[in-house]
């Protein structure tokens, strides 16, 4: 029997989740890599959270987004699961706009974040 629980999510750009996990400052694999699990159990991501415990925490590709997989019973990130995925999807969502508005010729100008948490960006555009 799996005790891995699979998570759906709406990440689908492979760079952007890995900028969201470099701007949290967490270390991982890529590539064509494998979650550990309870009892010597495995299964294939694209990328890996090592954990000490031996029970790792991933992101596998479904066909249409990566989805979190993890023995939750051995979850041992900083945050809980719904923060870490809270955290995740900030960083995601910050680093799609940020590349989708260099991508149209904006550059940031200023940056702020709030008190709750949120960034506001400031965003400008020089045409000849």
């Amino acid at each position: 029997m799996s005790h891995f629980t699979q998570l759906k999510t709406q990440l689908r750009d492979l760079d952007n989740l890995t900028r969201a996990l470099d701007d949290l400052k967490l270390s991982y694999e890529q590539g064509s890599v494998t979650v550990r699990g309870y009892q010597g159990q495995t299964r294939a991501a694209q990328v890996v959270l090592r954990q000490e415990n031996h029970h790792d925490v991933g992101f596998a590709w479904n066909g249409h987004a990566f989805e979190l997989v993890a023995d939750l019973q051995y979850w041992k990130q900083p945050w809980t699961v719904e923060r870490f995925l809270e955290k995740v999807n900030q960083r995601y969502a910050y680093n799609t706009v940020i590349h989708a508005c260099a991508e149209q010729g904006f550059q940031v100008t200023t940056e702020d974040v709030n008190t709750d948490g949120t960034v506001r960006l400031v965003l400008q555009r020089w045409s000849a």
